[in-house]
Order: structure tokens, then sequence, then C-alpha cells
């Protein structure tokens, strides 16, 4: 099976080294259908849970934290830091919900704006490329959106191969096409159709195909295909975010077009593009993956920010 191939059934998936994973999709399943209130103050404790056993990743986020916002106190960096953790837990159930739970769990419990911004790309026949970010209500605003909007959508393989399947399997029952990230062809392909693309380049993936422009005034390694993609795809580019409530109601806020993008300039476009992601990270950065290491990788001759581990 090629990079490009998505994932597929095999039975092999009914032996005993998936076992687990099948019990694990069932806890995930029953999630799903639990009254949300249940389901999210379960979420809400997981986080606790997070914070204290996943050392790891608490280190990562109390990094991230103290990198993006040097203005707040150790106290208040604290209290983010617990925040994060428990939008991280809540984001488990959301995802079971908006995987394999039934659509009246979402259903009123959100609102939407700025949809005619896609309505008016469409009209002219041009694609649009949604540019997003990993904010922990992403599978919440997933399932959200397919009630308006057929959309494809990229993503990266996992490498268990019956959990690829599963979790593929459940975003296309309810939105469009599943890209691999790496499959650049097939984007602009379906952009150049007039396809929607939800495209979320806020990842750190190497220097390779990226540059170090600022992200909260720290260099970040920063892709460059944003820009080209829309380019090559004719596409409108449209800044897309989405967050949660008190309430635990979702809001759903698709930008006007960015004008004058793509200019053409690796660097400026770049910095663009984290410029727009900032802001909307802003608004609610409890909400973001502050988990992942988003400065993983360094210029030349700089050492990790993720160096020290915690037990």
């Amino acid at each position: 099976m090629d990079n490009h191939t998505p994932p597929a059934f095999h039975p092999s998936f009914y032996g005993p080294r998936y076992w687990p994973t099948w019990i694990g999709l069932g806890f995930f399943h029953l999630l799903g259908y639990l009254p949300m209130s249940i389901s999210l103050a379960f979420g809400r404790l997981l986080g606790d849970v997070f914070y204290y056993l996943a050392g790891s990743r608490r280190h990562i986020a109390r990094v991230n934290i103290a990198l993006c916002f040097p203005e707040l106190s150790a106290d208040e960096q604290k209290i983010l830091l617990r925040k994060v953790m428990h939008s991280t837990g809540k984001s488990v159930v959301e995802s079971s919900v908006a995987l394999w739970g039934p659509e009246r769990q979402l259903k009123n419990r959100y609102s939407i704006r700025g949809l005619e911004h896609i309505q008016a790309a469409q009209a002219k026949g041009q694609g649009v490329l949604l540019v997003g970010c990993h904010f922990t209500t992403l599978d919440a605003a997933a399932r959200i959106l397919s009630f308006h909007v057929k959309y494809d959508m990229l993503y990266r393989k996992d490498p268990n191969p019956l959990l690829a399947y599963k979790l593929i399997s459940a975003r296309e029952s309810f939105a469009g096409t599943a890209i691999v990230r790496t499959d650049t062809r097939q984007l602009i392909k379906n952009l150049r159709r007039g396809h929607v693309v939800w495209y979320a380049p806020d990842q750190d993936s190497g220097s390779k195909n990226g540059v170090f422009v600022p992200f909260f005034g720290v260099p970040a390694a920063t892709v460059v295909a944003t820009a080209r993609v829309a380019e090559l795809g004719r596409a409108v580019v449209l800044p897309f975010a989405h967050y949660r409530d008190e309430n635990n109601h979702y809001h759903l806020v698709i930008e006007p077009p960015l004008e004058n993008f793509p200019t053409g300039d690796d660097i400026a476009d770049a910095t663009r593009i984290n410029h727009t992601i900032e802001t909307a990270v802003a608004k609610q950065p409890d909400q973001y993956l502050w988990v992942h290491r988003r400065f993983k990788t360094r210029p030349e001759g700089e050492p990790s920010f993720y160096a020290k581990r915690e037990s």
C-alpha cells in the first residue's frame, strides 16, 4: 500500500493483535452516545488525569505557553496550562461524539458564521481552501461543518492500521474525500474541481519544506505549501476557527478571503498564515493543541526547547 492509498479493512484486524484496539473503539463509541453533559464532565476529569500522568505532554504544553505568552505571570501560565489539559481531555470525548455519535448530540449546540464566503466562491466555480489550525474542538467542528458544507479533509495515517481505517471511515461518512496530507497532487486537483478543502498548516513538519517565521514571536518551522497549493489550485483562502464556550456550545467562524494572497514571497506568505492562526488562537488560547511540539525543529545551532523532560 503506497502513502496515497486510503486505509482499507483487512481480515487480520480480527486477530488478537488488534483486540485492544477494538476494546478502545468500543469505549469511544459508548462515549459518543452518552449525554453531552456527562461525557464532557468526564472529559474534564480526563484532562486532570492527563495533567498528573502525561508528564511529557504537560512539559511540552508548559514550554509552549511560556514561549508564546511571556507576558503572563507564572501563576497565570499555570492556570492556562491546567485549562489546556482540561480542553485536551474534552477533545477525546468530542472526537468520540463527532466520529461515532448521532447527529442530535451536536444539533442545536452551535452557531456558524461566514458560510456566505464559501457560497460566493462556489458561485464563481472556485475551490476553497479553509485554513484552520489544531484546536481541540477540531472533530466537533468537522461534524458540525458537514451539516452545511460538503468538504474534503487532509489526514495523516495513524500507525495502527485498524485505527487508521476506522478514523477515516468515520470522517468520510459525514464529510467528503479524505486526502493523505502528502498527496499534494490530489489536493490541487480537488481544488481545481471547485471542492472545499479543510487545511491546517500549523504543525511542525520540519525545515525541509518550510521556512522559519514567527509564531507568537518565536521562530517556527512553517510549511510554505499553503500559498503554493492555493495558487496551483486557483483557490480562495478563507481563515477558519472554532471554539467551545463555557456552556459547551460550539462556535464556527469562517472569515472573509485573504486578499493579495499568495504574493509569491514564501517568507511573507508563511508569516501571514502564522499571523492569521495566532489571531484565532489568541481568542481562546486554552483550546489550542499546545501539547504538540510546535517548536520541535530549531534553526541550525539552536538547542531544543523541549530537551528537559518531566517524570
